[in-house]
C-alpha cells in the first residue's frame, strides 16, 4: 500500500512539474492553434479589461464637478511626467486658485490651472486658436467643451488623419472627427502647459491601438449610461469669460 501512494505521489509530482498547473493571473487564456506546421500550438495570452484600456493613462475624474482637476492631473502625470493624484491636485487649486469662487461654482477654471502649475514652476497660457493652431501643437493641451448638454474639460492628445483624439476624465480614450469637434470645442480656447528643460516622456502621445474611431452615437451612450449626474448638474451652470481670456465654469442660481 505505502509503495502504491508513493508511486502516486511520484506521478503526480512528475506531472505537475512538466505541465504548468500554477494559478494563472487574472485576464490570462489559453490559446490553440490548430494550423501550424508542427501540430497544434497552445499558448498563454493576458487580455486586458476593456475599462482599463479605455481609461489607458488618464485620470477618471472623481466627482461629476471634478473634470478640470482630473484633466490637469492627467497632463501632470502622463505629459510632464508627475506622480500627482486628483485629491492632490484639486488641494493645489483650492490653494492657488480662487477658492471662494471654487467653492461657489463647485468646479474649477482655467485661472485656478495656471496659478497651480506656476507654483509648481511650469510656464503655461490659455489661448484663442484656430483649428490648424491645435493640428500644429506638440504638446497635449486641456480644452473645455460643450458636448451632450455639458460643459467639460478634456486633453486634446493629438490630431491625425482629421480626428481628434481625446483624453476625457468621464469616458477615457475616444476620438472626434474634426467637423465634430469644431462644433463642440467651447469658443476655441485651449490651456497649454510648457514642460520647460528637457523634453519630458509624452504617454498621452498616439499608439497603433489608440489610432481607431469611436462614433459619436457611442459616446452619447457613454456619457448618458456612466454619467448621467453631470448632465443634470450642468443644466445649471454657465460660462463666463474672465479678462486674461480664461474660461470659468460658474454654477446658476
Amino acid at each position: 500500500m505505502i509503495e502504491i501512494l508513493l508511486g502516486s505521489l511520484i506521478g503526480v509530482w512528475g506531472f505537475t512539474e512538466a505541465v504548468d498547473t500554477k494559478p494563472q493571473p487574472p485576464g490570462t487564456v489559453n490559446v490553440t492553434q490548430a494550423l501550424v506546421p508542427n501540430g497544434p500550438l497552445r499558448e498563454s495570452v493576458t487580455l486586458e479589461p476593456m475599462s482599463q484600456l479605455q481609461f489607458r493613462n488618464v485620470i477618471r475624474q472623481a466627482y461629476d464637478y471634478s473634470c478640470g482637476s482630473a484633466a490637469l492631473t492627467t497632463m501632470l502625470d502622463y505629459f510632464l511626467g508627475r506622480n500627482l493624484e486628483e485629491r492632490q491636485v484639486m488641494e493645489g487649486l483650492l490653494r492657488f486658485g480662487e477658492a471662494e469662487k471654487i467653492v461657489e461654482r463647485r468646479g474649477f477654471s482655467l485661472l485656478d490651472m495656471k496659478r497651480f502649475v506656476s507654483a509648481l514652476g511650469y510656464q503655461s497660457g490659455g489661448f484663442r486658436a484656430a483649428f490648424a493652431d491645435l493640428d500644429e501643437l506638440e504638446h497635449p493641451a486641456i480644452v473645455p467643451i460643450e458636448y451632450a448638454g455639458f460643459k467639460h474639460f478634456v486633453v486634446v492628445r493629438d490630431v491625425h488623419d482629421d480626428h481628434v483624439f481625446v483624453a476625457d476624465p468621464a469616458l477615457g480614450n475616444i476620438s472626434f472627427t474634426r467637423t465634430r469637434f469644431e462644433e463642440i470645442w467651447d469658443q476655441n480656447v485651449l490651456f497649454v502647459i510648457f514642460p520647460g528643460g528637457q523634453e519630458p516622456r509624452n504617454a498621452l502621445a498616439l499608439s497603433e491601438r489608440d489610432l481607431r474611431i469611436i462614433d459619436d452615437r457611442t459616446i452619447s451612450l457613454l456619457a448618458f449610461r456612466e454619467f448621467p449626474q453631470i448632465t443634470k448638474f450642468t443644466e445649471n451652470q454657465a460660462t463666463e469669460l474672465g479678462s486674461d481670456g480664461d474660461i470659468r465654469y460658474i454654477r446658476r442660481k
